[in-house]
């Protein structure tokens, strides 16, 4: 059984569509009940459990991207980037840097940011998370949707503030440095001075805010032009970190893209303000020269953070991902751990051929209770719906009203004229998917009409999706489908792959199953208490891939329902 953590603003959730009346209520027929959701993965390298000493990598599996940590003594708390996905920016906290739980998410309220009418990889880019006098920040980018912000709270958990604008700071990528001496600096990614060199050229910039509101009160200035190594013509110089060891200030950022040549490179200084020199050995994290026909691969890390242990030892989250061939991925961008040595003054994370490994040994930490929802290995999860969502379940875009109810152990949705792949907010509730390998599986009471339907997707993002659903044919017969949207040359309803009439008594369950076999999906259904039937054959995964469908984010199972 899941473990339940209520997340009111969700459970809560009014009409925000104008008027301040709700929406009138479907008929009870037009609904679609979920009674249960389940999932399970069965991933190879996650086979054997790491020993007693030992942690497993990723840290987070499954599409949780741009990670980064901060430390209130002996509490570690990490967000990721959530993109165009409600509720925003998820929040966990660990003890040991192993065991992580999810407590919250930051952007949790329909009022804090407008996602209308974005894909899904816009939105909310790389958080940064601080904490400093007691108050916890964040500060991120709402792309295509308002640009950098900053968010606050006592807790972590939340409530958070409403976004506080930066409309000064241009670019991406903002985070927040607090002196010794009581003053705040914000760097951020930007186009260089004057016109970019070639394409990719970016900056990272820093000025001083006011501690209070957060508006700038410096000149910004270039600290690094282009990357570590100018000469090279280095790309996307982003996610900049500072941190103050010693008599130096270490600037710490990604390079080289988001894909495989994706690195991490340091410059320090004496001065927060620079002049920053780059590290010779740069970069001091990559996987970009190794044989990538290597087993079981670990590929595009960067976008790292620092934190240390009880013993002083340094520790970095970073992203990375797990192809399955080639640069083929469906999981997404996912969180790592790995351990810093110090060498001559600067933090390494990885040097020569070194792998970032499956399994190592834990920080000098007391180990945690393991978390009641998974964050990696093997598992298997299923949940019944008898409390509110927990909140890692996720919505396509901000709802605008409340269209799904937890009732009497189900989760009722209601078909809506937003569907599939038109770019709106249609009626969804979807989960990652973790695992290369992973099973789920949903049970239905529905009664379709010819223009309706509701069932069970594994999709990435509006334009690569596959649907299985009970709908009806044209005289109101039910049926089961198969569709799959396969690219925006596409209609936003994809195409029938099969479809099937299937006879079923009136309130009859129907149970529906996705099978994901590293880049091959298989789909199954199965009426009341009878044997699954496949429908659809084999069909090509890598359709929900990064490299195929593009963008940032990583693939999800969810439940559906459409019409009307």
């Amino acid at each position: 059984m899941i473990r339940r953590l209520i997340l009111p603003a969700l459970a809560g959730l009014l009409c925000a569509c104008g008027g301040g009346e709700e929406p009138a209520a479907a008929p009870a027929d037009a609904e679609a009940r979920f009674d249960w959701f389940s999932y399970e993965g069965r991933d190879e390298v996650f086979a054997v459990a790491p020993g007693e000493g030992d942690y497993q990598n990723p840290i987070l599996a499954g599409f949780y991207p741009d990670p980064s940590i901060t430390q209130v003594g002996g509490d570690y708390y990490l967000v990721n980037s959530t993109f165009a996905y409600f509720p925003g920016i998820p929040v966990f906290h660990s003890t040991d840097l192993v065991n992580w739980m999810q407590i919250g998410n930051v952007i949790d309220r329909p009022g804090m940011l407008d996602f209308k009418d974005l894909g899904l990889s816009r939105g909310v880019f790389a958080p940064t998370i601080e904490h400093h006098d007691g108050l916890f920040y964040v500060a991120n980018t709402c792309v295509d949707c308002g640009g950098n912000f900053i968010v606050t709270a006592e807790d972590p958990s939340g409530p958070w503030s409403d976004p506080v604008w930066l409309p000064e700071v241009g670019g991406i990528d903002p985070s927040l440095f607090f002196d010794e001496d009581g003053k705040v600096y914000l760097m951020n990614n930007d186009a260089p001075v004057g016109e970019p060199r070639y394409d990719g050229h970016r900056a990272i910039w820093i000025r001083e805010i006011d501690p209070d509101t957060f508006q700038s009160i410096s000149e910004p200035i270039v600290i690094i032009d282009g990357g570590v190594r100018p000469e090279e013509n280095p790309i996307w110089i982003e996610g900049p970190h500072i941190y103050h060891v010693g008599e130096y200030y270490y600037l710490s950022s990604a390079e080289g893209g988001t894909a495989v040549n994706h690195s991490q490179v340091l410059a320090r200084a004496d001065n927060v303000l620079g002049p920053y020199t780059p590290f010779e050995g740069n970069p001091v994290l990559t996987q970009r020269h190794l044989d990538p026909d290597r087993e079981h691969p670990i590929t595009s890390v960067g976008h790292a953070d620092f934190v240390t242990d009880a013993e002083g030892n340094w520790w970095v989250s970073f992203l990375g991902v797990r192809p399955y061939e080639g640069d083929f991925y469906n999981t997404g961008r996912e969180t790592f751990l790995m351990p810093v040595e110090w060498k001559d003054g600067w933090p390494i994370i990885t040097e020569g051929d070194e792998l970032v490994p499956y399994q190592a040994a834990r920080p000098a930490l007391p180990a945690a209770e393991a978390p009641g929802i998974p964050t990696t290995g093997n598992f298997s999860l299923k949940g019944e719906f008898d409390r509110p969502l927990d909140p890692y379940w996720l919505f396509v875009r901000v709802p605008q009203e409340e269209w799904w109810q937890v009732e009497e152990g189900a989760l009722v949705l209601t078909p809506r004229a937003e569907r599939l792949g038109d770019r709106k907010q249609p009626s969804v509730v979807a989960r990652r998917q973790q695992h290369l390998t992973a099973t789920a599986m949903t049970q239905i009471e529905f009664t379709p009409a010819p223009d309706s339907e509701a069932g069970l997707l594994a999709m990435q993002s509006d334009e690569y999706y596959f649907a299985l659903g009970l709908g009806a044919d044209e005289e109101g017969a039910p049926v089961i489908r198969l569709r799959r949207r396969a690219g925006a040359d596409q209609p936003p309803r994809g195409e029938v792959v099969a479809e099937v009439p299937v006879e079923m008594s009136s309130g009859e369950a129907v149970r529906f199953r996705i099978e994901a076999d590293r880049d091959i999906y298989r789909f199954a259904y199965a009426v009341g208490d009878r044997e699954f039937i496949a429908i659809g054959g084999d069909q090509d995964g890598k359709l929900l891939s990064t490299r195929t469908a593009g963008g940032f984010v990583g693939a999800t199972f969810g439940m559906y329902a459409e019409g009307g």
